[in-house]
């Protein structure tokens, strides 16, 4: 006789025990030579060990069921004790075209062509671009995919980077340690992580380092295996800090690029690295570069209209330099 206790990590109890713990009887019904207790977010089990091992397999299969779909309903319940899990899982899987789902249970979907493009490229390629407006979902939709990811065991951490170029002048000025000047700057990061995974949870995996979010100077001097890596923001490197950035890539590593080249608020004697890298990479196998633009925009209706707005007030300018150009050259 063995005893074992199986923890509901970053899921409500109800989800899996049922109202008033009535899945726990089906359990108990299932296995009536196991002593199984459910308290919070723990399940004993006491009883002989070959059986506790099944019980624990179609325990996980539920959890990952749960986890994956973020619904459970009795049926479903039943047909992973059953021992039909694994086919209930790809029958899903094959008719659900769900990236993730939120903690909300929202499926998180790519929205629009380029973000489907990025999701589908992801397959084939280990560093990629996404590159377009404001608005488009390249960060939300790349969080995801590393979500996804590790949620699939595919890579063992997650590693979100952005430039503190705001921080630059400033950042002695802002209250509070290193971590808490720089918290503003990685919010959108940690937002897009909260929908995604529960945020008890992911304190825990942010605590334990398996999620790691900072600011791109933390990247130096590290190789970065089994991780999927986000550089968000990446028009605000420059050409070293890109080329550090890029050459971090360790074994089994996924590498995605996100930047917007119309916003880059670097001052004017640095060049964006993330324009350079475009150009000189482009065409390399194993390398994709997805390019959003206004039809990709998925915020207020009005965004599309601002970034247009934005656009051609860039080709006006451009063609009144161009033009002041020729003049000097003429005089």
């Amino acid at each position: 006789m063995i005893e074992k206790v199986i923890y509901l990590e970053g899921i409500e109890p109800v989800n899996i025990c049922g109202v008033k713990n009535s899945r726990i009887e089906i359990l108990r019904n299932q296995y009536p030579k196991l002593k199984i207790i459910a308290r919070g977010d723990e399940i004993k089990v006491k009883g002989e060990e070959q059986l506790i091992n099944e019980f624990e397999e179609k325990l996980q299969l539920i959890i990952e069921y749960f986890l994956k779909f973020k619904k459970l309903d009795d049926s479903e319940f039943k047909t992973i004790l059953k021992g039909e899990g694994a086919h209930l899982l790809k029958r899903k899987e094959a008719n659900d075209d769900a990236l993730i789902y939120s903690n909300s249970g929202r499926p998180i979907k790519a929205r629009t062509v380029n973000q489907q493009k990025l999701a589908d490229d992801y397959d084939t390629n280990d560093l990629l671009f996404a590159i377009g407006p404001a608005g488009s979902g390249k960060t939300y939709t790349a969080i995801a995919l590393a979500v996804k990811a590790f949620k699939n065991k595919e890579v063992k951490r997650i590693i979100l980077t952005r430039p503190a170029v705001e921080a630059g002048e400033n950042l002695g000025f802002l209250p509070g340690d290193l971590k808490e000047k720089l918290d503003p700057y990685l919010r959108p990061l940690y937002d897009a992580l909260m929908d995604m995974i529960h945020p008890r949870k992911l304190a825990e995996l942010i605590e334990d380092g398996i999620i790691e979010i900072a600011p791109l100077a933390y990247m130096r001097g590290r190789t970065l295996d089994n991780a999927f890596v986000i550089l968000d923001e990446a028009q605000n490197t420059t050409i070293n800090q890109l080329k550090m950035f890029l050459t971090r890539m360790g074994k089994n590593a996924k590498f995605i690029v996100t930047g917007d080249t119309t916003q880059i608020d670097l001052r004017p004697k640095n060049k964006s690295g993330l324009i350079q890298a475009m150009r000189i990479l482009k065409g390399i196998k194993g390398i994709s570069i997805v390019q959003f633009d206004e039809r990709d925009i998925i915020r207020h209706h009005l965004v599309k209209y601002i970034v247009d707005a934005y656009k051609k007030l860039d080709v006006e300018n451009n063609g009144e330099n161009n033009e002041d150009n020729k003049k000097e050259s003429k005089d």
